[in-house]
């Protein structure tokens, strides 16, 4: 079971294979593993213990920033997620990035997303989407058109919880729409990097 893996020089953390979404450029769509790791499939979520456990046993050596994205979204065990961020935290010196979808109030009703502070230094946010509309296309959140607004207002906030935020969307979408989304990201302070999907993991990180 692979719950740490690097990529790009860094270290990927994968607890869960959940999501509410089913992104039409979703990496799982191409294979079950990123460049020569094991599948990324997990057999379980697993415990805090096989994390921990995992995370000890992992060679870490030059890896100075570890991001939670692995075959799911991390946010599904936003629980589960903070416990490894502590732990990672009290084992080294690693930057925590976190890659979401934004949409963790709507799969946990009561969660404070001011928990992240201190936890996760930056967050990367899938925009995907210059409309509502547009982004239930792309990204078919389980939650309808009000997840756009919803993953909108999340990262508003999330610059005053941890201060890095960065958008990003998949050139799956037009030329145009990219342009949209260029404007909203600027109109809302938040710098936007923009992916290219390909079948060769590329767009992963």
């Amino acid at each position: 079971m692979t719950i740490f893996y690097k990529f790009e020089g860094k270290l990927y953390i994968n607890i869960t294979n959940g999501c509410p979404c089913d992104c039409v450029f979703c990496i799982r769509k191409n294979g079950d593993s990123i460049e020569d790791n094991d599948s990324l499939w997990l057999e379980h979520e697993p415990s805090f213990e096989e994390i921990a456990e995992a995370f000890d046993a992992f060679d870490k050596e030059g890896i100075t920033e570890a991001v939670f994205c692995g075959y799911g979204e991390p946010t599904v065990r936003v629980e589960m997620l903070l416990k490894t961020a502590e732990y990672i935290k009290s084992k080294s010196d690693m930057k925590l990035r976190l890659n979401t979808n934004g949409l963790v109030r709507l799969i946990h009703k009561e969660f404070d997303i001011n928990r992240f502070k201190g936890m996760v230094d930056s967050v990367s946010i899938s925009l995907n989407a210059p409309s509502a509309a547009r982004y239930n296309e792309v990204t078919r959140p389980s939650f309808g058109e009000s997840a756009y607004d919803e993953m909108l207002d999340f990262a508003v906030k999330m610059k005053d919880i941890c201060g890095e935020v960065s958008f990003t969307v998949v050139d799956v979408i037009s030329e145009d729409e990219i342009s949209e989304c260029k404007k909203i990201s600027e109109r809302l302070g938040i710098p936007l990097r923009v992916r290219s999907y390909v079948t060769d993991n590329e767009s992963y990180s």
